[in-house]
């Protein structure tokens, strides 16, 4: 199990992104929103980019935006691992996710808590991650929605019968409650959880499954 640690690209303390830097969390994840695709919306990437001074951790970068080929080229410049995009976008999605491939980057699918798993099907064999929506997209502090376990579910099945593999990562309302009852998935994104928590690296190993020592 890797964790993702999570903040809204609306702001960031780089105090908190150091203090990250020093634990053993496998990602950062940037929230990217432009007030269209979701209500809430972020900083300009003129802001962002300047986050590789505080951190050295691959990025894990989540996309809520309705036009996402410009924000694609320029996040491709940083340190980033995935880039994700959300299914229920009105573009070219087949030449979105080529456009980040020949990158080099791994491409992430999003799907929002309310939207069919069917809805991935014609991109499973040109992806790496689905990342499953726990909450409705655009705002920290929601409460996971328990359905999203069902998706996860039937999602697994489905990649078990086509022999795929396909990371599942798993963003919103992640606590250390219920993320014992997200043992399928590949990786957890944590914001609040961890960011408010006075011991990051303690908190980010029983997100693990593990025992701090």
């Amino acid at each position: 199990m890797k964790v993702s640690a999570s903040f809204l690209s609306s702001y960031y303390v780089e105090d908190d992104i150091m203090k990250l830097n020093e634990t053993d969390v496998d990602f950062i994840h940037v929230d990217v929103m432009d007030g269209k695709f979701v209500p809430n919306k972020t900083l300009p990437f003129r802001s962002m980019k300047n986050i590789y001074k505080y951190t050295s951790k691959r990025l894990d970068v989540h996309l809520m935006v309705a036009k996402p080929k410009k924000l694609i080229k320029k996040y491709a410049q940083l340190n980033t691992e995935f880039l994700t995009i959300h299914v229920e976008l009105d573009e070219d999605i087949q030449s979105l996710i080529d456009l980040i491939h020949n990158y080099g980057i791994k491409c992430g699918l999003a799907i929002k808590p309310d939207t069919p798993i069917e809805a991935l099907d014609p991109y499973l064999d040109q992806i790496e991650m689905v990342l499953f929506m726990s909450v409705e997209p655009g705002a920290g502090g929601q409460s996971f929605i328990p359905e999203t376990l069902i998706k996860i579910k039937e999602f697994k099945k489905k990649m078990k019968e086509k022999k795929l593999n396909i990371i599942v990562n798993v963003d919103g309302g992640i606590n250390l409650e219920n993320c014992k009852k997200l043992r399928q998935a590949d990786i957890l994104v944590s914001g609040s959880c961890i960011i408010n928590s006075d011991n990051f690296q303690e908190t980010i190993t029983k997100l693990r499954g593990g025992k701090n020592e």
